[in-house]
């Protein structure tokens, strides 16, 4: 049965009852006047008295239906578009797909997006409501589609639409809050046919409320594709944009730890960086931070170009070792969820730096050692580890930032490879040479044709000349950070570095420009000293002189102790900064059973306090416990709390984030929505103004149907009108007698 937009106004029909009363009105003003003449015209009357009233019924009728007609017309039928639901024999499912990804919580005029979709939402149901009892209504959120390994949960799944709908959705969307995700609509449109099924039975009706931003619709295959099989399901599809205009955003893209010996007492850079997603210049932007919950002096940027992303160094110290929680803030910005970036930073007591050398008297570790570690009022956080190349053989180097070797005449093919393997993995080795070298070794066992960890191939041994005419330094750096402190043109410490002995590189070699090979520093005669290469994850530094002050000044001067600690910051791998999660995804740890009990406790930040969940962790194949914590809804530091053994509390900290990119409030209109989706069929609406067009969400409308149809009435009460009233003919005057007879 067909339902009504404006249902109340159905009263009107008694309207249709006017061209009655007024026929019996003028029932009421005929008279009986008897008449001579008249008889014989009854008589004739009663031959043609059934047309006649037929007409006049006819014409009663019709009139009847015109006023019945307008008043249909204003309260506007609607009927669904396959014949078995008019016949009541299918239902209609309304399918509400919101998007509350964090860009929804964007603000404007008091009110933010998620605002006006909840709108949206609410006049839906209205409709829904309108439309009877055979109606479903299913509401799911983008962040709720089956996300990082979840079950899809709707809010309202096959909700039956009765007299007490509307309060259940009105509640329901009480609750509903922009979230931290950046969820986009392929995940829900998949779980439409996962969750509900083919549903033949059924009419479906689909609604994606969004904003529609360039990040998830400019390259649309995915959705494209997903829309048009439901299209070819027969669904209808409805997309609702809820943003009218693209508002500045700025956002807390990055808080990460710079390269640096990272240890308790130590004082270490990070940086935090800064995009600006608006098309006008920001100026003076003002980042507050936090360290373990305390406030830290503000970071201030002068000014981030449109578009663009500006990078600032800051200091901190942590006085004790542990997980140290560290956190940027942006204030007064139209988004809330990107103005916040959260660091978890490792910091031990202290750094291990193991020093192989392979010379008798160790003079090479001696001078390493006392760089890394010099002693007294200066503290480094290092603890250098003094071994013999025979170290390398059995003994795992995992533990070690950083490998020194260092006069080294031979390893075992076992240690080299194990060297390999630790460079690979993200290790930083540096190669000094000496007088015990050999360049066969060297050239066979570490360079290998340029497979190996050595930059270059080595020569032989090589002496630079004393030039007593010239006063250049024997030192020529380039721009890099290990020698960054020192390359100044006002510090003098470089130019007082003599050498006097080194391994010579081949004349006819030279780094092929495809290569991670790189010369760092140059003799005065132009021969390479330094130089390096990534080996995987990791980097190689190659000394091509002594560490001890045998063929150099180098390990007696003050810039030497400058110099390996930047080569150690430089080349340490960046495991103290533990890699930040995505809000959404799952936080995932392995233990040793050995050492901890089963029972794994997570906290999570939440928006009324923080949240307790217990898991028990699973022994898989590997031999080890692991345990995940599925639900990671909001941005900040998530804790794993582990009980070892012997009942003691080991807790391991996660930094978890948004995804910076869904601030990025670009958005898409509706002709380059249509554009992007081309050859899929549905309508498209503004948030604002989707309840003027709300009729074709729920069936289709009768009123031009009725139109058509009142049009044709009208004709043929004027027909009938006519046919039932008395037209006397024509009269002609007869000419005078004689007028135009014939001569």
């Amino acid at each position: 049965m067909p339902t009504f937009l404006h249902a109340p106004l159905l009263w009107g029909l008694l309207l249709a009852s006017v061209p009655v009363l007024i026929h019996l009105i003028n029932m009421m003003r005929h008279r009986r006047v008897r008449w001579a003449a008249m008889e014989f015209l009854l008589v004739s009357r009663k031959k043609n008295r059934t047309w006649v009233l037929l007409k006049e019924l006819l014409l009663l009728a019709a009139r009847m239906s015109i006023v019945a007609i307008i008043v249909l017309m204003v309260a506007q039928p609607l009927l669904r578009d396959q014949l078995g639901a008019v016949l009541g024999g299918s239902k209609t499912h309304h399918i509400v797909l919101l998007d509350d990804s964090f860009s929804m919580s964007d603000r404007s005029n008091g009110a933010t997006v998620m605002d006006r979709a909840k709108e949206a939402v609410d006049r839906i149901g209205a409709m829904v409501a309108a439309g009877g009892d055979s109606r479903t209504f299913t509401l799911l959120r983008f962040s709720e589609a089956g996300r990082g390994g979840r079950r899809t949960q709707p809010d309202l799944l096959q909700e039956q639409v009765d007299s007490e709908f509307r309060a259940r959705l009105r509640e329901t969307l009480k609750t509903i809050q922009a979230s931290e995700t950046a969820a986009g609509p392929v995940a829900p449109l998949e779980a439409i046919g996962q969750l509900l099924g083919e549903g033949e039975d059924e009419t479906r009706v689909v609604y994606l409320i969004s904003d529609f931003r360039k990040k998830q619709w400019d390259r649309p295959e995915d959705i494209r594709s997903r829309l048009a099989e439901l299209r070819a399901k027969g669904v209808s599809l409805h997309l609702i944009n809820c943003v009218d205009a693209r508002r500045p955003n700025l956002a807390v893209t990055q808080l990460e730890l710079t390269s640096g010996t990272v240890a308790a007492g130590i004082a270490l850079f990070m940086e935090v960086e800064v995009r600006n997603y608006g098309g006008e210049p920001a100026r003076n932007v003002s980042v507050v931070l936090e360290e373990d919950g305390h406030a830290r002096p503000a970071v201030r940027i002068d000014e981030v170009p449109a578009g663009e992303s500006v990078r600032e160094r800051f200091e901190v110290t942590f006085a004790a070792g542990g997980a140290h929680r560290v956190a940027a803030r942006l204030d007064g910005d139209v988004v809330t969820a990107d103005n916040y970036r959260y660091a978890v930073v490792d910091v031990p007591l202290e750094v291990p730096a193991l020093i192989v050398d392979g010379s008798v008297d160790q003079q090479g570790a001696f001078f390493l050692s006392a760089a890394l570690a010099p002693g007294g009022n200066v503290r480094t956080g290092l603890r250098p580890r003094v071994e013999t190349p025979r170290f390398l053989d059995d003994n795992p180097l995992d533990a070690f930032p950083v490998i020194y070797l260092t006069d080294v005449e031979h390893l075992d093919q076992r240690a080299v490879k194990g060297l390999e393997n630790f460079v690979a993995g993200g290790g930083g080795l540096a190669i000094f040479l000496g007088p015990r070298c050999r360049a066969g070794f060297l050239n066979e066992g570490l360079w290998r044709g340029g497979e190996g960890l050595l930059p270059l191939p080595i020569g032989g041994e090589s002496a630079l000349f004393i030039d007593r005419l010239d006063n250049a330094p024997d030192l020529d750096v380039v721009d890099h950070p290990i020698f960054r402190v020192l390359g100044g043109q006002n510090n003098s410490f470089l130019s007082q570095i003599k050498v006097g002995r080194y391994f010579a590189a081949p004349k006819d070699w030279k780094a092929d420009a495809e290569s991670t090979v790189r010369v760092i520093a140059r003799l005065r005669d132009g021969a390479p000293l330094v130089v390096e290469r990534a080996f995987g994850k990791g980097r190689v530094v190659a000394w091509l002189s002594t560490a001890a002050p045998i063929w150099n000044n180098a390990g007696s001067s003050p810039a030497f102790v400058v110099l390996v600690q930047e080569m150690q910051a430089y080349l340490a791998r960046r495991v103290e900064a533990a890699a930040p999660l995505l809000v959404g995804s799952p936080i995932e740890l392995s233990f040793d059973p050995a050492q901890y009990q089963n029972q794994v406790r997570f906290v999570s930040p939440g928006r009324d306090g923080a949240e307790t969940t217990a898991h028990d962790a699973v022994l898989k194949e590997d031999n080890m416990l692991h345990a995940r914590l599925t639900r990671t809804d909001a941005a900040g530091v998530h804790e794993a709390q582990l009980l070892t053994a012997t009942g003691m509390v080991d807790a391991r900290r996660f930094a978890v984030n948004v995804d910076p990119a869904e601030g990025d409030l670009a958005r898409l209109d509706g002709s380059q929505l249509a554009a992007r989706l081309d050859g899929v069929e549905y309508a498209y609406h503004q948030a604002d103004t989707f309840e003027a067009r709300r009729d074709a969400s729920i069936g289709r409308n009768l009123s031009d149907v009725l139109l058509y149809l009142l049009i044709v009435l009208l004709v043929g009460e004027m027909l009938l009108a006519w046919s039932c009233s008395y037209h006397p003919p024509e009269t002609r005057v007869a000419a005078p007698f004689g007028r135009g007879a014939a001569a």
